[in-house]
């Protein structure tokens, strides 16, 4: 009889055993996490409480280059994972986007006339478009440096992940920057004469003029806006972290869209090469934030639910232990 119950209990810890022989990486737990719960951010789902950010949920060397890599992977892969709820949206976009590319040189010349003829706006415009570059990273690196001296999980937490927003969302911006070619309202082709937002695809800024001599660097890479994409993939992650705080959003996504007008101004981009890249910033964003709750969640799981085996009136009894 014992040895009966001996086997079954053994039997019964099979299945247990090899899911400990074989468990998921956390890259694939949050992808399954992700087809389940696609958007946790929808309606304020995600907790941003100030205790929500402490020592199970942080973000180690470890887990931020394992976020990361997930990060990447779900954001390059998401074409392939339309619902068919997702058309429509896709259709309007793309109508929009229609209709500003057909307006490009239109309002590019009206924003070079302003530009031309106010001293303040070019100064202005000069100042600002900074903060989309170098500017920015200072400003990351001092709310890290904040987070760290006043030991404040969450500016950290958020800070990781408004760079790990810039590295995923630099990855797809400078794939269609390639992949698109577009010629620069600042630059004049010279095999057509012309400064016009011509797609040129990825194989034209590779070739050589007359004098054989290559184009610069930054001549076909106007669509989409970089400064832009990466103003509003950090905009978006402090504005989604922060939602609780109404202010935090609304300064966000203001000087993000500055910097945005700023590249405009500046005559650095067409408009629709601003408006793809701040949906581009959005979207990644928004993907960094859904993500990190996952693993947030993941990590409280993981905290909570332990199993254990244990030695009962002469048996073994397997048994789950739950933490609260």
């Amino acid at each position: 009889m014992k040895r009966n119950a001996g086997l079954v209990v053994l039997i019964s810890l099979l299945p247990l055993m090899g899911l400990c022989q074989q468990k998921d990486t956390l890259i694939k737990k949050l992808d399954s996490v992700s087809k389940v719960q696609e958007d946790t951010s929808k309606n304020r789902h995600n907790n941003v409480k100030q205790e929500n950010y402490n020592e199970v949920t942080k973000l180690t060397g470890r887990t931020y280059f394992i976020l990361l890599a997930s990060d990447i992977k779900q954001q390059f892969s998401a074409p392939f994972h339309l619902k068919s709820s997702d058309y429509p949206k896709i259709a309007a976009f793309a109508i929009l986007t229609g209709g500003i590319i057909a307006a490009d040189e239109s309002i590019n010349k009206y924003a070079m006339n302003i530009r031309n003829n106010s001293p303040a706006v070019a100064n202005v415009s000069k100042y600002v478009t900074r903060f989309g570059g170098a500017y920015e990273a200072y400003t990351l690196a001092g709310l890290a440096a904040y987070g760290f001296i006043f030991k404040n999980e969450k500016i950290k937490t958020t800070t990781f992940l408004a760079t790990q927003a810039y590295i995923s969302s630099a990855l797809i911006f400078e794939s269609m920057k390639f992949l698109s070619g577009r010629q620069r309202p600042n630059y004049t082709d010279p095999k057509t004469g012309e400064n016009e937002p011509t797609w040129h695809g990825p194989i034209y800024q590779f070739k050589k003029n007359e004098n054989g001599k290559k184009p610069p660097a930054t001549a076909y890479t106007s669509f989409p806006s970089g400064h832009t994409t990466l103003a509003f993939a950090a905009a978006t992650v402090f504005a989604l972290e922060y939602h609780d705080r109404p202010l935090v959003p609304i300064v966000a996504y203001s000087a993000a869209s500055l910097i945005g007008l700023s590249r405009i101004t500046e005559n650095k981009h067409w408009a629709s090469d601003v408006f793809v890249g701040a949906a581009l910033g959005y979207l990644c964003g928004k993907q960094v934030v859904n993500n990190y709750h996952r693993f947030n969640k993941l990590q409280k799981q993981k905290q909570s639910l332990t199993f254990n085996v244990n030695y009962f009136g002469g048996k073994l009894m397997p048994g789950l232990v739950y933490r609260f």
